[in-house]
């Protein structure tokens, strides 16, 4: 009898951990507001991304992961950018904008690069510290899913696409 019930609390336990991964991966919520400062001096607002699919990019110039995926991201803005597909490259804090604004002209970034001085949009987006951190945020500004290190790009590819599809 005590052996079923030891069973019986393993298999409880078990569920408990799938139910609060099902809901942990279904969690979408409101991208954050947010100003985006871009390397022309312009804004981007998290409001003006309504109605596109957009990729958000939280990276640095000093991160190895972050400069090797940036042209899958590349050719993932130009996949999809006449459909509606908006991709905006935050630079971390700590990155001297001087070297952001080397990498975006050597290497023709053709999406919007922001600069995150303060580190006010890092901590909105939820205290972004590890980079690459990217979200991906539907046409009703929801993130639906976000990345910690490269995205799996078939995947991603995939999402854009289901998204996209989406009115």
């Amino acid at each position: 009898m005590q052996m079923k019930k030891w069973i019986l609390a393993g298999v409880l336990v078990a569920c408990a951990a799938v139910g609060t991964a099902v809901v942990l991966r279904s969690n979408v919520h409101e991208a954050p507001p947010s100003t985006f400062v871009l390397l022309d001096g312009s804004q981007q607002t998290t409001e003006g991304l309504r109605g596109k699919v957009a990729l958000v990019n939280f990276w640095a110039t000093s991160c190895t992961t972050c400069v090797a995926e940036m042209p899958e991201i590349v050719a993932t803005y130009d996949k999809y950018k006449d459909r509606g597909f908006e991709t905006l490259a935050v630079a971390m804090s700590y990155d001297p904008p001087s070297y952001v604004v080397n990498f975006a002209e050597t290497r023709k970034l053709p999406f919007k690069v922001a600069i995150d001085n303060t580190g006010a949009v890092a901590r909105a987006w939820g205290d972004i510290k590890l980079t690459p951190t990217t979200f991906v945020v539907n046409k009703r500004g929801e993130i639906v899913k976000s990345y910690v290190g490269a995205p799996d790009f078939p995947e991603l590819h995939r999402l854009i696409e289901r998204l996209l599809a989406e009115s």
